[in-house]
């Protein structure tokens, strides 16, 4: 393959939306990426939280291969058993409720906004439509989500804005309360948030958000598109905090690599939507559907899985915090939970992810000026080892 005509080709026949480093990845297994050049790399951003099972993981491979021999796409017209059953685990595991499957977060996100929208007007209650979510959020690239997402460099170059968000400080209960009007239907938040730069509630945020939501009639809606499945330690991140939502998506973590995402709601308000009011040709398809059962399964059945996410989690983020003692000039914080690691640095860090890349080493930077880690909840104690004394040789440079 000649490597610099196909990288000319993707200039020349795909939109630059994204910032590309210049390698083409041909092979993947658990932690590791292998380039067209059969370079080596170690992966610490799983697809974006994605690969939470790493790469190629044998049960997903298996589950995509039979159903891809049996039936890929039928119309939701029509049942699919994979549906029904990837429904059920996923009520089973987390609050009573029905789904409805889409192909993405934003997708997931968007299918909230609108059941909240449409089941404020079934209650006779219309006047109330606006959603509260937080500074920094990131929620999703469609035009209400962008509206729901805290951060400008998301919006610019797209406005108007759509009109029924406000947005507070994240973790601030006191803006919350005084930005809640008679105009108020909910609360949007993610339990932590990953495009803002990994940001951590303090402890009893989320009970006393799910209190005033409680006292005003609210209703709760968790964005659990990046911390779902396992990413924090648990099965869901919501479930650190003593607290169920009324609405919950899914996206990401749950394919583990293949497109689904999934808004969960509770009864009451999951029957807002009836026949006609809302679809997705793709959502819960039969092959997307198996292979986000392999999934849930492979998580929720093997206790090692959520068990060893919170031990590496624990070794990762020690490891980073030796880093922090050791570069105080150059390193301010380092926080999260389980394997959604950030590390904040009193820089912009675009350098320092070029310099892992170079190294075989594959995170990213968000919020400017913090690197995120999400590896795959296969990562090994050498992997971790690997990816210190890499930062610690470029932080060496750096200081």
């Amino acid at each position: 393959m000649e490597i610099k005509k196909v990288l000319d080709e993707s200039q020349q026949y795909i939109m630059e939306t994204y910032k590309r480093f210049p390698v083409i990845f041909i092979k993947g297994r658990g932690m590791r990426l292998w380039s067209v050049e059969g370079k080596e790399y170690l992966d610490f951003l799983a697809g974006v939280a994605v690969n939470v099972l790493g790469h190629c993981h044998p049960k997903v491979v298996v589950a995509i291969q039979k159903q891809a021999q049996r039936l890929i796409h039928i119309s939701n017209f029509y049942h699919n058993e994979y549906q029904i059953k990837l429904a059920k685990q996923l009520v089973k595991n987390s609050f009573v409720g029905k789904v409805f499957f889409s192909n993405s977060g934003a997708e997931a996100n968007e299918a909230a906004i609108k059941l909240l929208r449409r089941h404020c007007n079934q209650q006779g209650s219309g006047e109330r439509y606006e959603i509260i979510t937080a500074l920094n959020s990131f929620h999703g690239r469609t035009m209400a989500c962008i509206s729901a997402t805290g951060q400008a460099r998301f919006q610019q170059g797209f406005e108007p804005l759509l009109p029924g968000f406000r947005h507070v400080p994240f973790n601030d209960m006191e803006e919350l309360k005084k930005a809640t009007t008679d105009k108020t239907a909910a609360v949007m938040l993610e339990p932590i948030q990953g495009e803002g730069g990994v940001k951590v509630p303090s402890e009893g945020y989320f009970k006393e958000v799910r209190e005033h939501c409680d006292k005003n009639g609210l209703i709760l809606i968790l964005d659990e598109v990046q911390t779902g499945i396992g990413r924090t330690g648990k099965l869901f991140a919501y479930e650190h905090f003593d607290i169920e939502p009324d609405i919950m998506t899914l996206a990401k973590g749950l394919g583990g690599g293949f497109p689904i995402g999934a808004t969960i709601a509770r009864d009451e308000i999951a029957k807002a939507f009836e026949p006609g009011s809302h679809a997705s040709t793709f959502g819960g398809n039969p092959l997307a559907c198996a292979t986000a059962l392999a999934v849930l399964e492979t998580v929720t059945e093997d206790g090692i899985i959520l068990s060893e996410c919170q031990r590496m989690g624990t070794i990762l983020k020690n490891s980073l915090l030796g880093l922090k003692e050791q570069f105080p000039n150059i390193i301010v914080d380092v926080r999260g939970m389980g394997l959604l690691l950030g590390m904040e640095l009193t820089r912009e860090c675009s350098q320092v992810v070029q310099a892992c890349f170079e190294r075989g080493i594959l995170i990213n930077c968000t919020a400017q000026n913090t690197l995120r880690f999400c590896p795959p909840m296969v990562v090994k104690e050498e992997d971790i080892e690997r990816l210190i004394s890499v930062l610690h040789e470029i932080l060496t440079r750096l200081s």
